[in-house]
C-alpha cells in the first residue's frame, strides 16, 4: 500500500479520475476528489495531499486557462508528470428518459464547447447549464430532477446509475485532454531523454521585440517549443505573461543555458518543472547544442582564460 495521497478534479467519474487511475503513481495511493481545480491545487500547496492531478490542455479548446492562472500565482507548485486521455462524451439520462423529454442539459463548459454542433442539431431547444465538472453534472441528474440530462463520460453514467442515451456526441472524434501531476517544489524527476519543461515568463516591460528576445533564448540553443501562449497578469490592461512548454530537461545543457538567458531577459521566470513526456518522444538535437558540445566549448573557454 502506497503512502501517497493525490487530489484530483472530482467527483468520481470525471476524466481526471480516469486519467489518474491510468497512471502508475495511483497504484495503492489514496485518491481524493475535490470540487474545483483551485481546491485540488490548494490541497497540494497546504500539504494535505502529496500531489494533485488537474487538466491543463485540450486538443480542441486549447489551454485550460483556469489551471494556468492558478499555477501562475500563489505558493509555487511544479509538474512532475503528465497524462493524456482520449475524451469521449455521452448523453446521460435517468432510466426511462427519452430525447423528447430533454429540456435542460448539465455539463462542464469545456464539454459544452466540444459538443456544440451535436446539441444544435439534436437538441436545439435545450438549455445547457454549466456545472463545475462533467461528473458533477451526472451526479446532479441522478440525484434530482432539475436537469433532464448530462454530458459526461460513459464511466460517469455507470458511477451514478444513469443510462447512456447517445454515445460519442463530441464534434471531434479525436479529442484529447492533457493532465499534469503537480506537487510542492523538489528536485525534478531524473531526465529520461524524452522530457518536457514548463515555464511562466514575465517581461520586464512591453516594447518592440520583447517576445522575440524571449524566443531567441530558445532558438539559438536549439530548444524546440511545443506550446506558447499569452495570459493576462491581471494587474493592468495589456499586461501579459507567457506560458511555455519546451522539449528537454533542466539538466540538459541547452535547456539550462536557455533558462539562465531568460532569467537575464525577463522580470521573472517561474519554473513549473521538468518531467517525462507522455508520448516518450525524444527531441531532435542539432549539432552544436548537445551536452558534449557545451562541455567542449566550456573546456575551450577555460583554456583561453588560462584555467586549463
Amino acid at each position: 500500500m502506497s503512502d501517497l495521497s493525490i487530489a484530483y478534479l472530482g467527483p468520481r467519474g470525471t476524466f481526471a479520475d480516469a486519467a489518474l487511475r491510468a497512471m502508475p503513481v495511483s497504484d495503492g495511493a489514496r485518491l481524493e476528489p475535490f470540487p474545483t481545480v483551485s481546491a485540488a491545487l490548494d490541497a497540494a500547496r497546504a500539504g494535505e495531499v502529496d500531489y494533485a492531478l488537474v487538466p491543463i490542455e485540450n486538443s480542441v479548446e486549447g489551454a485550460v486557462t483556469g489551471t494556468l492562472d492558478e499555477l501562475s500565482g500563489g505558493v509555487p507548485l511544479v509538474i512532475v508528470d503528465e497524462q493524456v486521455l482520449a475524451v469521449r462524451f455521452a448523453l446521460l439520462v435517468r432510466p426511462g428518459t427519452a430525447m423528447s423529454d430533454i429540456r435542460r442539459v448539465a455539463t462542464h463548459h469545456v464539454a459544452h464547447a466540444q459538443c456544440r454542433t451535436w446539441l444544435a442539431e439534436q437538441l436545439p431547444e435545450a438549455e445547457v447549464i454549466p456545472e463545475s465538472s462533467n461528473a458533477v453534472a451526472a451526479q446532479s441528474v441522478a440525484e434530482q430532477t432539475t436537469y433532464d440530462a448530462a454530458i459526461a463520460s460513459s464511466a460517469a453514467g455507470a458511477a451514478y446509475g444513469l443510462d447512456v442515451l447517445v454515445d460519442g456526441i463530441g464534434d471531434n472524434e479525436e479529442a484529447w485532454t492533457r493532465f499534469v501531476l503537480v506537487g510542492r517544489p523538489s528536485t525534478p524527476p531524473a531526465r529520461t531523454g524524452a522530457d518536457k519543461t514548463t515555464l511562466f515568463l514575465y517581461m520586464r516591460e512591453d516594447h518592440p521585440g520583447a517576445l522575440l528576445e524571449i524566443l531567441t533564448e530558445f532558438s539559438v540553443r536549439g530548444v524546440n517549443l511545443t506550446r506558447i501562449e499569452s495570459r493576462p497578469t491581471r494587474k493592468a490592461l495589456g499586461d501579459y505573461y507567457f506560458s511555455v512548454d519546451c522539449e528537454g530537461h533542466v539538466e540538459d545543457s541547452r535547456v539550462g543555458e536557455a533558462l539562465a538567458g531568460l532569467h537575464r531577459v525577463c522580470a521573472t521566470v517561474r519554473f513549473l518543472g521538468s518531467y517525462p513526456r507522455h508520448d516518450g518522444k525524444a527531441p531532435r538535437v542539432r549539432r552544436g547544442v548537445t551536452d558534449a558540445d557545451y562541455a567542449e566549448a566550456q573546456a575551450w573557454l577555460s583554456s583561453v582564460r588560462g584555467q586549463g
